[in-house]
């Protein structure tokens, strides 16, 4: 049976994180699903009692000592799963926005070896209740969209999304190349441009109840500027293996 990892990043989420350990572990009790499943928690040097939660709950973790991120955050759950030997790892928030029921929608095309990595969407199921976003966010997305089609030829919607799955060639390769600034985006580009099968499948999401986005308001603007730049370098090169 493959072993599949929850690779869950938590920057300053005293307030979800163990509400969404606990959900991955009610979800683990009350299904059953042809793989076995496990989280890690990537504290990346959260500020707030992050890390006295997970010590206190007993919650498996890395303690990152200073901020390094979404993309160092990642990486390092991603390098724990190639040394821990796992099959599948999945990128899942620690906010709590990411829904475990649609885990095996996330990891099947992986488990059947169709594919090498996969995107769980929220805007391929139109009939979905999932949370959509503001109307704002929504035409960044799309924006980020026509970029990617632009470089890769191929169409992707929810291009922000972190609820992804990656198989061990993918969990490999990100371990040694995974960017850091806006790393949802411009890792769907990399992937495409080395010729890994990636796929959108769709995923039910959360609206955000504790936190906030990193990405405010005043940052927007030159967050779009800053990630389209990134995809169409992304596009054109390819870093040396």
């Amino acid at each position: 049976m493959k072993k599949v990892l929850l690779i869950i990043p938590a920057y300053n989420e005293e307030k979800s994180i163990l509400n969404t350990v606990r959900m991955v572990e009610n979800y683990k009790e009350h299904n059953t699903v042809p793989f076995v499943l496990d989280y890690v928690v990537i504290n990346d040097g959260s500020k707030d009692k992050t890390l006295d939660v997970l010590i206190e709950n007993k919650l498996n973790h890395i303690n990152l000592v200073q901020n390094l991120g979404i993309g160092g955050a990642v990486q390092t759950g991603y390098l724990y799963a190639l040394r821990k030997g796992y099959d599948i790892a999945v990128q899942f928030d620690g906010d709590g926005q990411h829904d475990i029921a649609s885990i095996e929608e996330v990891v099947t095309p992986l488990l059947n070896e169709e594919y090498d990595f996969t995107i769980g969407s929220r805007f391929i199921d139109e009939s979905s209740d999932n949370f959509q976003s503001t109307v704002a966010r929504r035409m960044g997305i799309n924006l980020i969209s026509a970029a990617i089609k632009f470089v890769t030829g191929n169409k992707i919607y929810d291009t922000t999304s972190g609820y992804r799955a990656a198989n061990r060639s993918v969990i490999n390769y990100f371990s040694k190349n995974y960017p850091m600034a806006y790393p949802e985006p411009e890792s769907i580009v990399r992937l495409m441009k080395h010729g890994y099968k990636v796929k959108e499948v769709p995923a039910h999401m959360f609206e955000r109840t504790e936190g906030e986005s990193s990405i405010s308001a005043l940052k927007s603007v030159t967050y779009m500027m800053d990630v389209l730049t990134s995809i169409l370098i992304a596009g054109i090169m390819k870093e040396a293996e």
